[in-house]
């Protein structure tokens, strides 16, 4: 059974509960002197509290979507390999499996939409990732054949699930119910994390030696994405949307490929890369690299980009809450770079503040692409 398995939370919550009460039942006979009776009482303590810190451990990873297997958990994830598909005709997207918008009335697309889990091999840096797609109802509707939408990359965290924005961030569910309800035009998300190359988080940064990860976001998948579904090519229909690390690149891809991202929206988001043993040595001693990493530097030092940008913190509960401030004054300063913020008055760094955040992010992205 796999570590996010409501199985493994199950057993776990009922292996803390049997502990527990065998605790009570067995503490008066434990109630002695000598070895043997107060080793069992220190087993039975520490038994139980290892069973009950597992189980609130395994209940906050399936909330939050920390780590996707035992494997990542433990360090030995073993997915570095590059697979680079040689078949002649097959593009670097290829749909795996569809499943129905969660929620949805119909599992008919052209009621409800349709979500597609994609493989995709960049083709200029090799990188192979899972991601998920969703098209709205309009994609499959016989009167908008011939129409071409805006697509918004959604990002997680690190290390995150592409799976959680489907059934915990609840993307494709809020832009379904924004369209209908006309808040929002219809739009394709492109739903996947920013772990491309596990467990290392390269933070989108072309890496010297190491994964082109920022050429894979700027340019490998919107080509990918747009070779294979009806998806507007012409400059602002694309935008990028990210939570935490995600929201780090969102905004950096965004600043750094104005011409491919209109748009980016950092929910809870840092403005530069750190460097800590998740990522290892990022920038090999390029100083150039390391300053562009830094989203305040590049605003400083280098032509304003022609974009629009969306932050997002809480008052209280985030604490890249002055950080966001900060960011904000530097943006505007620009006079060129559009910047727009949400500003919760309490909220942690988490999926529920993230889900209250999502439905004004992406009227306000839906606001700012293109599209026919």
């Amino acid at each position: 059974m796999g570590l996010t398995s409501d199985k493994v939370l199950a057993l776990a919550v009922l292996a803390a509960l049997g502990l527990f009460v065998g605790t009570v039942w067995l503490w008066p006979r434990l109630a002695r002197r000598g070895w043997r009776a107060v080793s069992g009482r220190v087993g039975l303590l520490l038994s139980t509290q290892l069973m009950l810190f597992t189980a609130v451990g395994l209940a906050a990873n399936q909330a939050f979507g920390f780590y996707a297997s035992w494997a990542d958990l433990f360090g030995q994830e073993k997915g570095q390999g590059v697979v680079v598909d040689h078949t002649p005709g097959r593009g670097p997207l290829r749909v795996v499996d569809t499943r129905r918008v969660p929620g949805a009335a119909s599992a008919r697309p052209e009621v409800s939409g349709q979500i597609q889990k994609v493989d995709i091999v960049g083709r200029t840096t090799h990188i192979a990732t899972p991601a998920y797609v969703y098209l709205p109802a309009e994609y499959f509707q016989p009167q908008y054949r011939k129409r071409v939408f805006p697509a918004a990359v959604v990002l997680t965290g690190y290390p995150g699930t592409a799976e959680k924005l489907v059934d915990k961030l609840d993307y494709p569910r809020t832009a379904s119910t924004l369209a209908k309800e006309g808040r929002m035009r219809p739009m394709i998300l492109v739903m996947l994390r920013p772990t491309v190359a596990p467990p290392r988080d390269t933070e989108c940064v072309d890496i010297p030696g190491g994964p082109q990860t920022e050429t894979f976001f700027a340019k490998d998948l919107p080509d990918a994405v747009s070779g294979h579904y009806r998806v507007a090519r012409e400059h602002g229909s694309w935008g990028i949307i990210g939570n935490s690390t995600g929201g780090y690149c969102a905004l950096k891809l965004a600043m750094h490929h104005p011409g491919v991202y209109a748009a980016g929206a950092g929910l809870s988001a840092y403005y530069n890369a750190p460097v800590d043993p998740t990522t290892g040595d990022l920038f090999h001693g390029d100083e150039e690299l390391r300053n562009r990493a830094n989203l305040s530097w590049y605003l400083k030092h280098m032509p304003a980009p022609d974009t629009s940008l969306l932050v997002s913190s809480s008052k209280v509960g985030e604490s890249n809450y002055k950080a966001t401030l900060k960011f904000i004054e530097r943006v505007k300063a620009t006079k060129l770079t559009r910047i727009s913020s949400i500003t919760l008055e309490s909220g942690g760094h988490n999926f529920n503040t993230w889900r209250r955040e999502i439905p004004g992010t992406l009227e306000w992205m839906s606001g700012r692409l293109g599209g026919r």
